[in-house]
């Protein structure tokens, strides 16, 4: 049985870690801004995620980093972020969102987004921006909330 055990864990750790990447490959130097409609949402652990549609012309708001953050229990340079901000260097019109575990979003009392939605986000993709349209959402900006996604409310 212990040897079954080690065969299946063998063959199947390998597939999950490739198919859920660490937060490591991302570049946290250079953050995204990114808008738009929600085409689909997958709200399930170990993070909700969106599927983000985002408009033709993009645009970064004049007043992101002036706006107003909530506290976050984890030590957040949040201002600063917002400030470094920047719009994607690809073209890409849609993107998959990786949001907060879900407790981490009830503890924010993030109600489930829908499709349709109009969200922005604030967040990291990969270093270079190689490789798929993901970005892991930092601030999410929802029905005129702000809510911090690295930890829960302070």
């Amino acid at each position: 049985m212990e040897r079954r055990q080690l065969l299946l864990t063998a063959l199947v750790l390998p597939a999950w870690a490739q198919a859920h990447h660490g937060w490591s490959s991302f570049d946290q130097t250079r953050p995204l801004y990114l808008e738009g409609r929600v085409a689909k949402v997958k709200w399930q652990n170990p993070h909700a995620e969106l599927e983000l549609e985002l408009p033709a012309r993009l645009q970064l708001p004049a007043d992101l980093a002036q706006r107003t953050l909530p506290a976050q229990s984890a030590p957040v340079e949040g201002q600063a972020l917002l400030a470094r901000t920047v719009l994607p260097n690809r073209t890409d019109r849609r993107w998959e969102v990786e949001l907060a575990p879900l407790t981490r979003l009830a503890a924010w009392k993030v109600a489930e987004i829908q499709p349709g939605a109009s969200v922005a986000v604030v967040g990291f993709t990969f270093t270079g921006e190689k490789g798929d349209a993901v970005l892991r959402a930092e601030y999410l900006f929802v029905g005129g909330q702000v809510y911090g996604l690295r930890s829960s409310p302070a």
